[in-house]
């Protein structure tokens, strides 16, 4: 089956998706977007988060028809202009990226709490956060990057107005 989407903005036609494929395997496989990681396939790690209509998901439990004519939104999809968004820059800068493969879902539920609550206590932080999981730290260098990004947006929003 041909499904017919957009992501990251840019509209796609993808050919010969199979009924039982996932979300994550049409990104990965069929449009090289690696982003997403296929960890659990179970949706319990949260590696593999997307936005899906502007709603955070677990792609690996989507099946990619169900994204006919809808919008996706993948971690390199934050990016603008070639620059890291906030979030990402963030993770980079407080050293939150171990071995990568927990950050990208990591970093899309980090975007989407602080759009729904720009400076969130760390109690929210950890609630946000507990569909990801990370088996090389111990957080904390993560919820630094939240905190970070929280900083940032903050200052962001306070000089546009």
């Amino acid at each position: 089956m041909r499904i017919s989407l957009t992501v990251n903005g840019t509209a796609h036609d993808v050919d010969d998706v199979w009924e039982g494929e996932s979300l994550l395997y049409a990104l990965r496989e069929r449009m090289g977007l690696p982003g997403s990681k296929n960890a659990c396939e179970q949706g319990e790690c949260g590696s593999c988060t997307v936005y899906l209509d502007g709603v955070p998901v677990c792609s690996c439990l989507v099946a990619a028809g169900q994204a006919q004519g809808r919008s996706v939104t993948t971690v390199e999809g934050l990016a603008s202009d070639g620059e890291l968004h906030p979030v990402q820059q963030a993770f980079v800068e407080c050293g939150a990226v171990q071995c990568g493969f927990c950050t990208p879902g990591l970093i899309v539920s980090t975007h989407d709490l602080l759009e729904r609550n720009p400076a969130p206590s760390d109690p929210e932080i950890r609630e946000a956060l507990a569909g990801n999981l990370c088996r090389c730290t111990g957080y904390e260098k993560i919820l630094d990057a939240v905190r970070s990004a929280s900083g940032a947006r903050t200052e962001r929003q306070a000089a546009e107005q």
